[in-house]
């Protein structure tokens, strides 16, 4: 065997790796944020705001909007239209937080099956995310996951200032 396929396959075994590594840190990212969902009041999830922010529902449907479509699209290139994008309101698709996490765990399913079908040398490709936002495919994901961690902290904020103590950041079990 020569250096070079040995780094070829070095590189596809860390790929792979990385890829299901980088899916089970997501999924511990997304448990978490389903217990910020849970942990909201019925009352309050879908209308309470402070310092101009949206209501948590609308961005948790920003969330549902992108990470579902969004591994479906990088796994199979097919990309839903984005246009709407700019109405990411909850209450359009769900009336009660039960249907909202229901969404979610759907978005989840929806993840996990499509994971699988990208190609280790895909992370690396370039693409264009919902037709609007060209990069490297890892970074995309990259930037589905900072945008949960990013609403979900706001979230966070949320339940705090409603007096409500948050799910621990660190327990992503």
């Amino acid at each position: 065997m020569t250096t070079e396929n040995n780094h070829s396959e070095t590189l596809a075994i860390t790929s792979f790796a990385f890829g299901t590594d980088m899916l089970n840190a997501w999924l511990g990212h997304r448990r978490l944020t389903r217990r910020v969902i849970e942990a909201f009041p019925e009352d309050k999830i879908f209308d309470y705001s402070i310092g101009g922010m949206r209501p948590f529902a609308d961005m948790v449907k920003e969330l549902l909007d992108i990470s579902g479509p969004g591994i479906k699209g990088i796994a199979t290139d097919e990309w839903p239209e984005a246009t709407g994008f700019s109405n990411h309101s909850a209450k359009d698709v769900a009336a009660t937080k039960a249907v909202l996490l229901q969404l979610w765990d759907q978005a989840t399913e929806e993840i996990k099956t499509y994971w699988p079908k990208i190609n280790e040398a895909r992370f690396q490709e370039n693409t264009v995310v919902f037709g609007m936002y060209e990069g490297q495919v890892f970074s995309s994901i990259l930037y589905f996951i900072d945008n949960e961690i990013h609403h979900r902290a706001q979230g966070t904020v949320y339940l705090r200032s409603l007096g409500i103590e948050p799910p621990a950041f660190w327990n992503r079990d």
